[in-house]
């Protein structure tokens, strides 16, 4: 039997599969709908790694990859667990051979593991492998983010989250905590983490986060990043290598950080503010540095000095990253952001005017999209609220607004007017004798009988209980 070149291919993606031991013959015969013999048939390798040819014309079928075929493999020989989106982008830059990418993925499954058979690497050893990498002193550093939960909850902070920065020479962590994950709060403990090394690392190791990178691209194409975190590593003269999607390996040290931190700082402990926790880490750092690593073999502070030394120095001023907004002013001269309300001065905008919001992860500041007489945008800058709901006002913001003092409210509590035992005289004038209650109390009233009334307008008087003989 002779299989369709379809079935062919696609029976050839279960091939590592089936060496690996992660499917069986049987399973692989239920996902092709093949009969299990013609499966064991082909895996076993009875038959051509290769699919039957066409010759419709008397010539076999050409593929473009089968022309760069000599140098993948020879990419492949220099390193067995090369990626597909390296292979697809040294062919393009190297060799400008530009090919789809899914044919190169096909092609990279079927001759991984023929270059790894002639190299001696048995499949169930190339199964989960990656490659390890070491670097010299002060060369690189890994960022990484850690959830804590609600470890704050009991004082009314709802999340923690903890940052770390680990060198990746000696192992040497850094860490702080923080309510938020925003862009000013990100970068801010960059420069935390750079004054407890003493300088700044040549590379810094991402994942795709947002803070770091625009959008998420396809393989082999440029990453787009963050404009504010472009400016931040041109000031502190470090570069960005962003991670492939799912390539955890990429940033095992600092991944590793995040499990000990949370094991040998927090865990069996209760605190009551950040600045608590962040006292306790730098409590932990000297017992840490005190270790030797399982993997280097030296003691943890004695190759981080040789780290710190290789950092390159930090500038004389500080980036200060903010976020930027623009958001309407309410009625109130109040500007929503981040869930907390910031005054505006009255005299300076009208109602529904646009402002701009530049947030650092300790202070608002508010501004004018268009400058002012003297040039100046600036409208007001406030602390940075710590949670949601809350409400930052400077009362001078609000000078020359109607305060509501004209209005009179009285309840229980105030007295009654004073009573006067004389009545007003006429040059008192009519309303104030009739906001007078003993005036109006003391004004004789006429009394007249209802009859009168009944003869003035002719109708009979209306009795009750009158008999017929009486109305008769």
């Amino acid at each position: 039997m002779v299989l369709d070149p379809h079935r062919w291919l696609e029976l050839r993606r279960f091939r590592g599969l089936y060496e690996s031991g992660s499917m069986s013959q049987r399973q692989i015969a239920k996902e092709t709908g093949l009969n299990r013999r013609t499966v064991a048939k082909y895996l076993s390798g009875q038959v051509p790694a290769a699919p039957p040819e066409r010759e419709p014309s008397g010539q076999p079928r050409k593929r473009m990859v089968d022309e760069v075929a000599p140098l993948i493999d020879a990419m492949l020989r220099s390193e067995i667990l090369l990626k597909g989106a390296v292979v697809h982008e040294r062919l393009a830059s190297e060799y400008g051979v530009i090919i789809n990418y899914q044919r190169i993925k096909l092609y990279l499954q079927e001759a991984r593991p023929r270059i790894a058979e002639e190299l001696g690497i048995s499949p169930s050893e190339l199964a989960g492998l990656h490659r390890r990498f070491e670097v010299v002193p002060g060369a690189q550093a890994q960022v990484d983010w850690g959830d804590e939960g609600k470890i704050l909850a009991h004082v009314g902070i709802p999340k923690v989250y903890s940052f770390h920065m680990t060198l990746s020479y000696s192992r040497d962590p850094f860490c702080c905590f923080t309510t938020s994950q925003d862009l000013a709060s990100f970068f801010d403990c960059h420069r935390r983490a750079f004054t407890h090394f003493g300088g700044v690392p040549m590379t810094i190791v991402y994942d795709r986060t947002k803070t770091v990178v625009r959008r998420h691209v396809a393989p082999g194409e440029a990453v787009p990043l963050h404009p504010e975190a472009v400016a931040f590593s041109g000031h502190y003269d470090f570069d960005i290598d962003v991670l492939a999607a799912y390539r955890p390996q990429g940033k095992g040290r600092v991944e590793r950080q995040v499990l000990i931190v949370r094991d040998h700082v927090l865990a069996g402990r209760a605190f009551s503010s950040i600045e608590e926790m962040n006292s306790a880490f730098a409590a932990w750092v000297p017992l840490r540095r005190a270790k030797v690593h399982g993997t280097h073999g030296e003691i943890i502070g004695h190759r981080a000095m040789r780290d710190h030394v290789a950092l390159r120095t930090l500038p004389p001023t500080p980036y200060v990253v903010a976020q930027r907004y623009l958001r309407h002013v309410g009625k109130d001269c109040l500007v929503a952001f981040d869930a907390n309300l910031y005054s505006v001065p009255a005299r300076k905008v009208r109602p529904r005017q646009l402002v701009e919001i530049r947030a650092t992860k300790s202070q608002v500041t508010l501004h004018s999209t268009v400058p002012g007489a003297d040039g100046e945008t600036l409208l007001a800058a406030h602390p940075r609220a710590v949670g949601r709901g809350a409400r930052i006002v400077d009362e001078r913001h609000w000078n020359g607004l109607p305060t509501g003092a004209g209005r009179r409210v009285t309840t229980g509590d105030v007295p009654p007017l004073p009573r006067h035992d004389r009545p007003l005289g006429p040059e008192a004038g009519p309303l104030r004798a009739l906001l007078n209650r003993a005036a109006a109390a003391s004004i004789e009233v006429g009394r007249r009988p209802l009859s009168v009334y009944d003869e003035l307008t002719g109708t009979r008087p209306f009795t009750t209980n009158s008999s017929p003989k009486e109305s008769s």
